[in-house]
């Protein structure tokens, strides 16, 4: 592992590409070469509500807003987001978000994960929603 390594999010692959309408998801851990840490950025076009939600088994996370406003959903509670908010979020809370009028930009930042991953998918019942 170098001592350090530098990467720019928005040239990252976006690994969502093509499986959600409106949301790109740029994983920087590899490209930083990072044991421990993940740093990733996911962009939500306007209004748009997470179809899917997910918890983990072992790892933390972190959410900063960078841009634009929305809720996240954790658990059956919503809590509102707008930039600079962090919210950090505990490993087996099911989580989901929603742009708002402007959309919706995070760094998502994430400890360590087994190497076979920690991350579990889930279903996504937003209050209100038919």
């Amino acid at each position: 592992m170098s001592r350090f390594a530098k990467v720019n999010l928005l040239q990252v692959e976006d690994s969502v590409a093509g499986r959600v309408e409106g949301l790109e998801g740029r994983f920087g851990r590899k490209h930083l070469d990072s044991r421990d840490l993940g740093v990733s950025l996911f962009r939500y076009a306007p209004n748009l509500r997470s179809p899917m939600a997910h918890s983990h088994k072992e790892q933390e996370e972190a959410y900063v807003v960078v841009a634009g406003s929305g809720r996240i959903l954790l658990d059956d509670e919503t809590q509102e987001l707008r930039t600079w908010d962090v919210i950090r979020v505990a490993p087996e809370v099911v989580r989901a978000f929603e742009a708002g009028p402007d959309g919706l930009d995070i760094i998502a930042v994430g400890g360590p994960k087994p190497e076979e991953g920690d991350g579990v998918r889930a279903t996504v019942t937003w209050p209100g929603a038919e």
